[in-house]
């Protein structure tokens, strides 16, 4: 069997320096090519045809799980993510692994492993990976105002906007800056007690007072107890059925 060829994709160099340092002592007659984002990796994977990748979930461009769909069954794909929430989605997907950071040499033994029987056609003797749990939603966030860090009761949260690269806390007696995106936190969050209801903003269920139409068609939130009027874009009006 001739050398199997090896797509790493990471926006991280130094995570992706590491894990192709780890698959070069593991696989050692493995061929291995790098990318630095998703849209380079695509442009790789066509050119070249992975025989497998070890796939970042979160890159610019194009994420890990859009690439393994592109991909398809021509290159078997190991997810290798901080992010556990993706492990259900990745094995819809067709994953050989998903491989949790910070990487285990054990851990990314028993996945090279896996792919090596894809490979030679014999999966099927091996045990199925099993998906790690999802984390349990916070109770509390640390949110910054000026050189102060809060820690806020996710009780007391009205809304949550977002805001670059951050994301604003907004409760009814202050606001403040966390280090996540809306769509990080989304992620991490109950979403029974907290829907997105537009790509910028995300709202606590229990203080949504009301949903209503304006006359140019568009579906407004009012909260509970604050003077905020917040924007439902299309995507999530399903979530107000009936109005």
């Amino acid at each position: 069997m001739s050398a199997p060829s090896i797509l790493v994709a990471d926006d991280e160099p130094l995570l992706r320096a590491e894990l192709c340092e780890a698959l070069a002592r593991l696989w050692p007659e493995a061929r291995i090519v790098e990318a630095e984002d998703g849209i380079e990796a695509l442009r790789i994977g066509r050119e070249t045809a992975p025989r497998v990748a070890f796939l970042d979930i979160r890159m610019p461009g194009l994420d890990g799980l859009e690439l393994a769909r592109v991909f398809q069954a021509r290159t078997h794909v190991v997810f290798v993510t901080a992010f556990g929430e993706h492990a259900l989605e990745a094995f819809d997907e067709g994953a050989v692994d998903y491989v949790m950071k910070p990487l285990s040499m054990e851990r990314l033994a028993r996945a090279v492993e896996r792919a090596r029987a894809r490979i030679a056609g014999g999966a099927r003797d091996l045990p199925a990976p099993v998906a790690p749990p999802k984390a349990p939603p916070p109770a509390w966030l640390q949110a910054t105002v000026g050189n102060t860090i809060h820690f806020i009761d996710l009780a007391d949260v009205v809304y949550f906007c977002a805001d670059a690269k951050y994301t604003r806390v907004v409760t009814d007696a202050m606001e403040a800056h966390i280090r996540l995106s809306l769509k990080e936190l989304a992620e991490s969050l109950d979403g029974r007690a907290f829907w997105q209801i537009h790509r910028g903003y995300m709202v606590a269920v229990k203080r949504i007072a009301a949903a209503a139409r304006a006359e140019d068609g568009t579906l407004w939130v009012q909260l509970r107890g604050h003077g905020a009027r917040l924007p439902v874009s299309q995507r999530f009006q399903h979530l107000f059925k009936g109005m």
